[in-house]
């Protein structure tokens, strides 16, 4: 039985939801344990609650993985007097790693804004602000021929994805020249002979921070001893990621309409709405959890309307003054709907690769906001 061990999920998040699309204030990743220890059961939850850390004990769970950050800000201190301090040493009691996917989830392709998107039925999204797109290049390297495709594999793993498609690359042929000097050791041709080899131009799409770990690779599985490759920086290349989602409605309709079908497929007991209730709406901007930061970004964009949670009053009153309409379908209703979607796409990566592992969700969390209705005292 192949377990995958701690790094091994790590690195299906990353691959999928890279951690450098974090904002820079936030903290993701492995945030406790060992990369090194076995994960035969892992669980999702959206917050790293102390009911869910005590849940994911009692399931005998290795691995914890959650949205929001237990570790947030840096810790001068771990002790059970505070209720971070106490799911901390619990949970390293317990041998239970805590790994967070928060903001990189957000801004990342497929991510958690797409899957609202997607669940809303908005068409034609793009990144309602997209991320920098400076840290892209193109890993370029000069293969023989009969050997391009053990290095593709092994170089797929380090290849960014391209919108909804991953493993990308491109190969051309093509002819290599060498002249081996005396100390040399060619894989092919002789010393003090010129050698012609048909070759594979071989290219991937990375990640900036991740060229020397690709580089590394290339290097151990490449038959040349000194294998010709080139690293070019992409500026200005199209992206998918970004804070917030904007798109279109398949078909105009009034704001109340769509307030009741958003209430419906994400499970809000109650929606605040901005905006006359009659207004036709066409075109959507949305963000997952607290977005009214956004709402001069979906105004530039065109929106008619941002779907978001955690609206102020003055945040409010700047969309009235702005024009724009608003629902307000509240921070866990947006969110939690990651829980199902995360342990849907590592049951299948775990899969994929050849790993058993058990992933489950998180029972014991629920929206901390509870629906009242007063009578009222008016004669």
């Amino acid at each position: 039985m192949k377990r995958p061990r701690i790094s091994d999920i790590t690195g299906i998040i990353n691959k999928k939801y890279p951690f450098a699309l974090a904002e820079t204030w936030d903290n993701v990743g492995l945030q406790l344990g060992d990369p090194a220890a076995s994960a035969a059961k892992i669980m999702i939850a959206l917050d790293p609650l102390p009911e869910v850390i005590d849940e994911a004990i009692t399931q005998q769970c290795d691995l914890l993985i959650t949205h929001h950050p237990l570790i947030f800000s840096p810790l001068r201190q771990i002790t059970a007097s505070t209720i971070n301090g106490t799911s901390l040493i619990k949970a390293a009691r317990h041998n239970l790693a805590l790994i967070a996917m928060h903001t990189n989830y957000d801004n990342a392709a497929g991510g958690l804004n797409d899957l609202l998107a997607e669940q809303i039925g908005l068409q034609e999204t793009r990144p309602l602000r997209p991320a920098d797109q400076a840290d892209l290049a193109k890993l370029v390297v000069f293969v023989p021929q009969d050997h391009l495709e053990p290095v593709r594999t092994a170089l797929l793993p380090h290849a960014e994805s391209i919108g909804n498609y991953q493993d990308c690359s491109f190969s051309a042929p093509g002819q290599g020249t060498f002249y081996p000097l005396t100390g040399a050791k060619p894989a092919i041709g002789t010393i003090g002979n010129l050698e012609k080899v048909d070759e594979q131009r071989l290219e991937i799409l990375v990640r900036r921070n991740r060229i020397p770990q690709a580089v590394r690779t290339l290097l151990a599985v490449h038959p040349y001893e000194e294998p010709a490759f080139d690293c070019y920086p992409l500026l200005g290349t199209p992206t998918h990621e970004g804070l917030g989602r904007i798109g279109r409605l398949a078909a105009p309709c009034t704001l109340t309409e769509l307030a009741t079908r958003v209430g419906n497929r994400l499970g809000c007991s109650h929606l605040r709405l901005v905006g006359n209730p009659a207004r036709i709406i066409r075109k959507v901007a949305l963000c997952s959890g607290s977005g009214a930061s956004l709402i001069s970004d979906a105004v530039r964009a065109g929106a008619d309307l941002l779907l978001t949670g955690d609206v102020k009053y003055h945040e409010a009153r700047e969309a009235e003054a702005q024009g724009i309409a608003l629902i307000d379908a509240g921070h866990f209703p947006t969110e939690h709907l990651m829980v199902a979607a995360i342990k849907d796409m590592l049951s299948a990566a775990l899969h994929q690769a050849g790993w058993q592992a058990a992933v489950c969700s998180a029972q014991s969390e629920q929206n901390p906001f509870l629906d009242i209705l007063l009578e009222s005292t008016q004669p």
